[in-house]
């Protein structure tokens, strides 16, 4: 992005994050990105918590150390969002836990929530802000920069 220009506001929600960070596919770029200081990445309580949930998945096979470092990649880069937000969406997401990444970009006043499951997905003609597939994302920050 250009110079003087305002950093664009961006939830990313929790799968996209650990796929940034744990696979070596076509979302590993976005670490980079955000740690760039050319966005600011948003995350409240609740996404933080779920982010460190899921890493620690035994799935994954991390140690708490490896989880540290993961987490020590992504949270200090993110703007954190006061949670007295809750009730501030009117738009409603039909899987509930998803809920929290709604709430947290109208709080927020994201540009746009990245994420690749259809429940958000499904509510991007109802949003104040974009909600994108990863690719789109790409696509969209890159005809910015």
């Amino acid at each position: 992005m250009g110079t003087g220009q305002a950093l664009m506001r961006v939830v990313f929600d929790t799968n996209t994050v650990i796929s940034a960070l744990l696979f070596r596919g076509s979302m590993a770029w976005l670490v980079p990105h955000w740690q760039s200081g050319e966005i600011a990445p948003l995350i409240s309580r609740d996404t933080a918590q779920e982010f460190l949930r899921v890493l620690a998945y035994p799935k994954f096979g991390l140690s708490e150390l490896e989880i540290h470092t993961l987490a020590a990649r992504y949270l200090p880069y993110a703007e954190c969002i006061d949670e007295s937000f809750k009730s501030a969406s009117h738009l409603l997401c039909r899987d509930e836990n998803d809920q929290k990444f709604i709430a947290l970009a109208n709080a927020g006043k994201a540009d746009v929530l990245v994420t690749g499951d259809r429940d958000l997905l499904a509510l991007r003609d109802q949003a104040a802000f974009a909600i994108v597939m990863p690719t789109e994302y790409r696509l969209r920050y890159e005809k910015l920069s």
